[in-house]
């Protein structure tokens, strides 16, 4: 089966384009074909069209490594109880083995 690509799938109007992260006082000039009505001076002295972004890779808690766990229903809290309530299960359910094997140790024993 032979498959036929689309023409004209792409676009063609890409232009060098500053997008501009306020919160982390990031920008950067890339390619792209997003349709704008600002403009900024770059660092290169030439004008060009301006995108405001709300989070970029300066400011994303992942890239930051400043990732932070916002727990707002103590999801975090109640699985730390779950754990530490197995590790003490875990350890009677042991100290418990312990016992009767010594018991069973000391009845075979007389």
């Amino acid at each position: 089966m032979v498959q036929i690509m689309k023409s004209n799938l792409h676009p063609s109007d890409y232009r060098p384009v500053v997008f501009k992260d306020d919160t982390a006082s990031f920008a950067f000039l890339t390619q792209s074909t997003v349709n704008t009505t600002e403009t900024i001076k770059w660092e290169d002295g030439n004008e060009y069209p301006l995108v405001k972004v709300h989070i970029s890779s300066a400011s994303h808690p992942f890239f930051t490594g400043e990732e932070k766990i916002i727990d707002t229903e103590g999801r975090v809290d109640r699985f730390k109880n779950r754990a530490a309530a197995a590790d003490a299960r875990k350890s009677q359910l042991a100290n418990k083995a312990k016992k009767a094997s010594a018991a069973k140790t000391r009845k075979s024993d007389k």
